[in-house]
């Protein structure tokens, strides 16, 4: 696959794991201006009784790998376990503190600073992960290069492009968008039952004090009956496409002619689509 300067892209990835050598790495960043790498943050936590509990982190790596095959990012092995802390009640669900996946991330991001990568995109699977965002607010506050993704507004691109009949709102877990990306990519780990596992619960304003025991027994709130392979291939192009503006703003040169924030009236043109780069995303 050739990126649109007509560079070649190897693929990096074989299932989960990436599969580059040091020296894949050290040829993919010598043709780009700045080296964005990719970070899947998954989680391990129940998904009924038809999904694993490793779903999250194969959604996240799912995301990931599409996203290295059309830009050239430096792939990264995922973190599989996170904050799940609102799925305790199910057996098998594992979690690690905030300021622990807090830590961890900035770590990351700390020591591909020091190899010369200087810009990270955290591809975040699990919606419980809010201190991811605060990690990128406070790296980017401090210069740090970095971006979350995908933004809500990329989901719901994404739903639509893939004609997702459940709302964002109702797709909340174990739901038409997790299990239509599996059946895609990972049919062999799905167990009977998801045909008949629709459960919706909207009204979940209490999730944070009471966990996801309060809202619903079998650990789905979503529609899973209304999923399909092709749905899940079609959610993850739309993911990669939406991809494009991030990777254009975080690789615009912020002192040069194509800095998008740049007001000083220059005439030369920005290499970044206005109408792509993603909007800032109000958390309440």
């Amino acid at each position: 696959m050739v990126n649109s300067g007509g560079s070649e892209i190897r693929l990096t990835a074989s299932g989960p794991l990436p599969t580059d050598t040091t020296e894949d790495v050290r040829t993919r960043g010598a043709g780009v201006a700045r080296q964005v790498a990719v970070l899947p943050v998954g989680s391990f936590e129940q998904h009924g009784r038809f999904l694993p509990l490793s779903t999250d982190t194969l959604v996240a790596c799912a995301i990931a790998r599409e996203v290295a095959a059309a830009f050239p990012v430096h792939l990264l092995p995922p973190v599989t376990i996170s904050c799940s802390h609102e799925h305790a009640a199910w057996p098998g669900t594992v979690s690690i503190s905030s300021v622990t996946l807090h830590a961890v991330v900035r770590d990351i991001a700390d020591s591909l600073r020091r190899s010369g990568v200087d810009t990270l995109v955290v591809i975040n699977g699990h919606g419980g992960n809010y201190v991811l965002g605060n990690v990128v607010q406070e790296s980017s506050a401090a210069g740090a290069n970095m971006a979350l993704f995908p933004a809500v507004e990329d989901w719901e691109a994404a739903r639509e492009a893939a004609g997702v009949e459940t709302s964002l709102l109702t797709d909340m877990h174990a739901g038409e968008i997790e299990t239509s990306i599996l059946l895609h990519t990972d049919p062999e780990y799905l167990k009977p039952g998801y045909e008949t596992s629709d459960f919706v619960a909207d009204d979940r304003r209490h999730l944070l004090s009471l966990g996801m025991s309060a809202y619903t027994k079998s650990g789905v709130i979503g529609r899973p009956s209304r999923a399909s392979a092709e749905k899940g291939k079609e959610l993850l192009a739309s993911l990669a496409d939406s991809f494009g503006a991030y990777f254009s703003l975080l690789t615009s040169d912020p002192d040069g002619p194509d800095n998008p924030n740049d007001s000083s009236g220059s005439s030369g043109s920005s290499n970044v689509d206005a109408s792509r780069v993603p909007p800032v995303v109000d958390p309440h």
